[in-house]
């Protein structure tokens, strides 16, 4: 699913946030990226997603190269990821239901299909009932619902999350993160940066290691 053959990534500056990675993650595995602060977790999460593109090095998503997509393909790519960040980015101004939508709207799908998605992606998430509620007056476990609602919402084969529960208390972070592992279990492959070593024990899913922009650890199993 995921190919990074020798990857390194410079930063105007020269800062190297990325140096010399090869990693491959298998289509339908659950995988943590995790390291220190600076490490480039976030960094290899933007390059996959495209928001960054690579110094020196090829990316292969599902076989294709990201080095050969234009600019203006990138959006076709991205349609096939569901991106979840540590801060929501909801739109305040919309109800939840909005939110969650405008991923379908932003690709043209008709109205009642969008009505279908959104649906069930809030019922994945338990938030169903609150649909017409305003992003404001929920929790911070809920406005994250509401951002892996929208990340799934087009049933992506890609899932990628940069610190999820950076900003949750360690009951809900367990729940954000069994939500990952239900989405994994149907299929899709999860890819997930997180500091806190104790909650990816929990888990039991292999974890990449990453220091000073170097791969110190793959518990992947290997793949051709």
């Amino acid at each position: 699913m995921i190919h990074f053959d020798n990857i390194s990534k410079r930063y105007p500056g020269g800062h190297d946030a990325l140096s010399r990675i090869n990693l491959r993650l298998a289509k339908g595995q659950m995988a943590f990226l995790t390291g220190h602060s600076g490490a480039g977790k976030s960094t290899l999460l933007k390059l996959i997603a495209m928001i960054e593109r690579p110094t020196r090095g090829h990316i292969f998503l599902d076989g294709v190269n990201l080095n050969n997509i234009s600019n203006q393909k990138i959006p076709y790519i991205r349609r096939n990821i569901g991106i979840i960040f540590q801060n929501h980015h909801l739109l305040y101004d919309r109800p939840v239901f909005d939110n969650v939508a405008m991923p379908l709207i932003i690709q043209g799908y008709r109205h009642q299909e969008i009505r279908k998605r959104v649906r069930a992606a809030l019922n994945q998430v338990g938030l169903l009932k609150k649909e017409k509620t305003a992003p404001i007056t929920l929790s911070g476990g809920e406005q994250q619902r509401v951002g892996i609602a929208r990340a799934i919402v087009h049933k992506p084969l890609l899932l990628l999350a940069d610190e999820p529960t950076g900003n949750l208390d360690p009951e809900l972070s367990l729940e954000i993160m069994q939500l990952f592992a239900r989405f994994n279990q149907v299929g899709t492959t999860v890819l997930i940066a997180s500091h806190d070593l104790d909650l990816i024990k929990q888990m039991g899913s292999p974890m990449i290691s990453l220091q000073g922009g170097q791969i110190s650890h793959n518990g992947l199993p290997f793949t051709l």
